[in-house]
């Protein structure tokens, strides 16, 4: 194993929290405002709706809040039990729906996109499917036509999780915007950061109302329709209007703060995707094709993460690749998203005791064990990129 280099290093990671995003912070403190949820987060929300292209966003503290909060109204508008999720996804995704009272149903993924298989999906459709629950892993888009329109015809729903592919897209329209719902995090190291944050959004003003008001203890005064409101209140006159509890509901507000910081990333938004991808464009065209799969879906993509997907299923040769990586100080993360194939977790044992996972996960098991990604954000320099290329190349030589 060549290219060892005590210098070298590339974290998994890089702050994206700029000095201009810090510099606006200080400008907002400096006015001595309200920090708790007020003025500046429902601006983001119509920032945030405007850039993406729907009608309503709820702002909320973290994308695994927004899953819940979704998934929470979801079993207000149907009666039925299940939901189809990838078995490549992120563990919020699946709590959120057994926690609802959903049966989680796993499919199987695609290497070219690491999203659902959407033929496999189909066969899983019945009439207790509530929705499809899709993740849209690593800035691919994982959507088509026939998965949309077979949809639409038996009349599931389309939840998206977009929480690592902001500015994806499916002919030439934004991820999030197809779906029922859709789920948006923005976490440290994605797209743009709020520190923590995620976001809800729809195009269904009831669900938004919906999701407004769990995101605030169930309480009926965060609805922002007064028509909505008044009738409620009439029909609970018993109570005080302030401390209607429509439903259940949980703190799951954002600060004031975190809408600043989201106002202020959301302007190089669009150029840090453009640079993102012109990253993996590069990272793909040097790794060598014979050891490592190249051969992603790149229409719409809107990179998170560099992914590295050993083609030979080779445990002496993973062995081989994280030493190297960890001789150079590359930092890395097996599994792709949420560390591969979650029916191997424990908090899904009681749920994958019928399952044969060795048979009927072959590609997320291929990405459990010969999958990664490392860091990819907007400041990385195409010198770096050819240099990890050649550490990555180097393997058995």
């Amino acid at each position: 194993m060549a290219m060892f280099s005590k210098s070298f290093g590339h974290p998994l990671m890089e702050n994206n929290i700029s000095k201009n995003n810090i510099n606006d912070l200080i400008k907002f403190l400096k006015t001595y405002p309200i920090l708790t949820q007020n003025k500046k987060v429902r601006e983001f929300e119509n920032k945030w709706s405007k850039w993406l292209g729907v009608k309503y966003s709820v702002f909320v503290n973290s994308g695994s809040s927004a899953n819940f909060i979704t998934i929470n109204n979801l079993k207000l508008l149907t009666k039925k039990k299940e939901i189809i999720l990838p078995s490549l996804t992120w563990s919020s995704d699946v709590v959120s729906v057994i926690k609802n009272g959903f049966r989680p149903v796993f499919v199987d993924i695609n290497f070219a996109n690491l999203s659902l298989n959407i033929d496999k999906v189909i066969k899983k459709i019945n009439k207790n499917t509530a929705a499809v629950f899709i993740t849209h892993a690593q800035g691919f888009n994982g959507l088509n036509n026939k998965l949309i329109n077979i949809l639409k015809k038996k009349k599931i729903y389309l939840i998206e999780d977009v929480c690592e592919s902001h500015g994806a897209k499916f002919k030439r329209k934004k991820l999030g915007t197809f779906g029922f719902a859709s789920n948006f995090s923005f976490y440290y190291a994605h797209h743009m950061s709020t520190i923590e944050g995620g976001m809800i959004c729809t195009n269904d003003e009831d669900f938004y109302e919906l999701c407004r008001i769990t995101r605030s203890h169930g309480m009926l005064r965060e609805a922002s329709n007064s028509k909505y409101k008044k009738k409620i209140e009439q029909n609970n006159r018993h109570l005080n209007k302030q401390f209607i509890f429509l439903k259940e509901g949980f703190n799951m507000r954002n600060t004031e703060l975190g809408a600043v910081l989201g106002l202020s990333q959301i302007k190089n938004l669009n150029s840090n995707i453009l640079k993102r991808n012109l990253n993996l464009r590069l990272f793909l065209k040097l790794l060598n094709k014979e050891k490592y799969f190249v051969e992603f879906d790149m229409q719409g993509i809107s990179n998170y993460a560099l992914p590295i997907v050993l083609r030979v299923p080779s445990f002496e040769l993973r062995n081989n690749l994280e030493k190297l990586m960890k001789l150079n100080k590359i930092e890395f993360r097996r599994g792709n998203a949420g560390g591969g194939n979650q029916l191997m977790q424990p908090y899904l044992k009681n749920f994958t005791k019928k399952l044969n996972i060795i048979t009927e996960f072959k590609v997320t098991n291929h990405i459990h064990d010969f999958g990664y990604y490392i860091g990819n954000f907007p400041t990385l320099k195409k010198s770096k990129i050819i240099k990890i290329c050649k550490i990555l190349n180097s393997i058995n030589e």
